[in-house]
């Protein structure tokens, strides 16, 4: 199995079909073997019912419980995971029509690094704006790339799951655990999907910035003047993110 993708929904119906939608676009591609995860926090809206209702489609596996969250939800996903590589998609994220031929590519890759893609925000007016993947050093001042965008080998999600002392940054700290164990960024120039603004990160920015600066210090040792200024630039673009999603 190449391909695991991971979807964590809760109370989202629509979302959950509208993501089972997307995986069209791998689908369609008859080389590509994947899974689709579905880890629902105990949803009564009826995204058991739907899921059970596919009757195994795309390898599909899903479990619908109580958790302890977005993160707990994810590594439940992990380690439910079978294929060489994994991507969260989360419920209302959508994958893009090029991600087969991200996957493609990813075929012939070693399982030692992360594989990063460019990604489309929807900012819910019609204005969409393209993520492009940035150089692996990036990481010590945010993401290199959009979550939805990072294809994570699944040895290493196994070895570094999601730290749940970060409420809103553990995407982050996860990466950068990884990446500084030895698992490298390496860039595919592609689309892989698209998702809608608005989410924890928007919405919590302030403590999306107070987050990331613990990573940097406690998992990539970035000197503490390093430190506070990625935390401003990060205060400073992540409020004009929240600004622009407000207006939308």
């Amino acid at each position: 199995m190449l391909l695991t993708v991971i979807t964590v929904a809760f109370r989202n119906y629509d979302g959950v079909v509208k993501t089972w939608q997307s995986l069209q676009q791998l689908a369609r591609a008859t080389d590509i073997s994947f899974e689709w995860i579905v880890v629902d926090g105990g949803s009564q809206d009826g995204t058991a019912e739907f899921l059970q209702n596919l009757n195994g489609q795309h390898h599909l596996r899903y479990v619908s419980e109580k958790d302890n969250g977005l993160y707990d939800a994810m590594n439940k996903g992990i380690d439910m995971a079978r294929g060489r590589f994994a991507i969260f998609l989360n419920s209302g994220d959508i994958f893009h029509a090029d991600v087969a031929d991200f996957a493609r590519q990813l075929a012939d890759k070693k399982d030692d690094a992360m594989y990063i893609g460019d990604a489309l925000l929807d900012f819910g007016d019609g204005n969409k704006v393209r993520r492009s993947a940035k150089s692996g050093w990036y990481i010590y001042h945010s993401l290199p790339a959009s979550h939805q965008a990072i294809f994570f080998p699944v040895n290493g999600l196994k070895k570094h799951p999601y730290d749940l002392q970060y409420r809103v940054s553990s995407d982050y700290a996860l990466a950068a655990k990884m990446y500084k164990s030895g698992y490298a960024f390496n860039r595919i120039k592609c689309l892989v999907s698209e998702f809608s603004m608005g989410g924890v990160s928007t919405s919590n920015n302030l403590e999306l910035c107070q987050d990331a600066r613990n990573v940097q210090r406690k998992i990539l040792r970035v000197p503490g003047f390093w430190a506070e200024l990625s935390y401003r630039l990060r205060l400073r673009t992540t409020g004009k993110t929240k600004a622009l999603y407000n207006k939308a």
